[in-house]
């Protein structure tokens, strides 16, 4: 899943990008509000994560331009206000969420996978898709109950595949979600990926789930009568005292 971070911060947008990326998502960044703009129109982006108080352009102003725009992405803001007045004209503006500063790491992981749930229209915090499990808390596949051990990018790729099992996805698609902007639209690095999930999620299996088709991309073929995604299931996480602090910075 591809995510926007709009922070002014340096080192605060330093820490929510490494941490973001650490739980598997492709993350860009902008600095200020146009930059934001700019991003979030030419971009597909899973979520956005939109700071306030920006420079060139208010977060507010931001928000207002991308939803009368036509840009349905869930948004998230940020903010080091503490009134009541800026949340509620927020959230009446167009926000799906909100967390003010200083917050909790842990916290801001479980509001975004809250958004990206309620995105795709999944009830559940378990992903499943057939006999795979996906747990993204945990960061945890399992298949037929046998935990499936993936990198970062193996992951974000199967993770995505499974919100749209049983739908063909292209490489387009899936570059645009799963990776970020420095992806090099030429190369064949999604087929290399396809390969490396095939060898540890359908070759020790007998059923192969991963199917191409040819002149369109790939997709999670599920057998017939499988789970599809967002069937129920429940799992918790336990709290963490992380926190992040910091001051806007407004030019």
């Amino acid at each position: 899943m591809r995510i926007l971070v709009v922070e002014d911060d340096a080192p605060l947008a330093s820490i929510l990008m490494r941490t973001l990326r650490e739980e598997s998502y492709a993350v860009d960044h902008a600095a200020d509000g146009q930059e934001a703009e700019w991003l979030a129109f030419e971009n597909p982006y899973d979520l956005i994560i939109l700071d306030l108080m920006l420079p060139r352009k208010n977060g507010m102003e931001v928000l207002k331009t991308l939803r009368d725009g036509g840009v349905s992405t869930p948004v998230l803001i940020l903010t080091a206000r503490d009134t009541k007045e800026d949340v509620v004209k927020g959230l009446d503006r167009g926000a799906d969420d909100y967390l003010t500063k200083p917050f909790n790491l842990e916290e801001l992981l479980a509001r975004v996978r809250a958004l990206l749930r309620r995105q795709s229209g999944e009830p559940a915090t378990i992903i499943e898709a057939g006999p795979i499990k996906i747990d993204p808390s945990r960061k945890e596949v399992k298949r037929d109950a046998q935990t499936i051990q993936l990198t970062a990018k193996e992951y974000a790729l199967l993770e995505y595949m499974a919100r749209h099992a049983g739908t063909v996805l292209s490489r387009t698609q899936l570059s645009e979600h799963v990776w970020d902007m420095n992806f090099e639209p030429t190369s064949n690095v999604v087929d290399v990926y396809i390969g490396y999930l095939r060898n540890k999620v359908d070759k020790p299996f007998d059923l192969p789930l991963i199917k191409t088709v040819r002149g369109h991309g790939y997709m999670l073929d599920l057998p017939p009568g499988a789970l599809q995604p967002g069937a129920p299931a429940s799992q918790t996480s336990a709290p963490s005292t992380q926190s992040v602090e910091h001051s806007n910075h407004v030019s």
